[in-house]
């Protein structure tokens, strides 16, 4: 059974960082792409990134780029999303989850951008 566990998040101010990681179980890790998605209240899913089973192909949306970086430990079963100059705009539950675009994802995690 796949499981993927989000942790890291909470409340950061505008301009501030924060990093999210994924655990993931029950399949095999290293031989998976993986990605990002969030859901802001009110608004259905968005993709955020992704990234090859490797980690030497990634992905990212507009929205996000240059400010958001994805990676990977494929030793530790982990994934990560390091988050940079935040925006009240990047409030939202992220979710991580097996595969480029679809697939299995996590329960969430909230991320709240505000003074």
């Amino acid at each position: 059974e796949v499981q993927l566990v989000e942790s890291g998040g909470g409340l950061v101010q505008p301009g501030g960082a924060l990093s999210l990681s994924c655990a993931a179980s029950g399949f095999t890790f290293s031989t998976s792409a993986m990605r990002w998605v969030r859901q802001a209240p009110g608004k259905g899913p968005e993709w955020v990134s992704s990234i090859s089973s490797n980690g030497r192909t990634t992905q990212y949306a507009d929205s996000v780029k240059g400010r958001f970086t994805i990676s990977r430990v494929n030793t530790k079963n982990t994934l990560y999303l390091q988050m940079h100059s935040l925006k009240a705009e990047d409030t939202a539950v992220y979710y991580c989850g097996e595969g480029w675009r679809t697939g299995p994802r996590g329960q969430g995690i909230q991320v709240t951008v505000s003074s």
